[in-house]
């Protein structure tokens, strides 16, 4: 087995062991949020602004969460292009070779 398909592997392994810890996290997150809305919105003594302040600290989490998920998979097409690119030119100068 060649060196690149290693490291293609490893890198799919990578990819789709970040997506899946991504995806619990979201879930994680997404729950949580549901719950401390519910606990807000049944709460008559606790402030609008803080609720306003929640709701906006809830928005720039998800921003900043989907910015470092389009982040990082920009980063492993760019890995993943440049094996590929690497790979056949490797594959390339031995097809010729007898």
């Amino acid at each position: 087995m060649d060196q690149t398909k290693i490291a293609r592997q490893m890198i799919e392994f990578n990819k789709t062991t970040f997506d899946n810890a991504f995806s619990a996290m979201v879930s994680l997150q997404d729950q949580t949020e549901k719950l401390v809305s519910g606990f807000l919105e049944k709460t008559p003594w606790f402030p609008e602004e803080g609720k306003k302040a929640f709701n906006d600290w809830v928005n720039t989490c998800k921003k900043g969460r989907d910015d470092f998920k389009a982040a990082t998979d920009n980063g492993y097409k760019k890995v993943t292009e440049y094996f590929g690119v690497n790979a056949a030119k490797e594959a390339a100068p031995s097809a010729g070779k007898k």
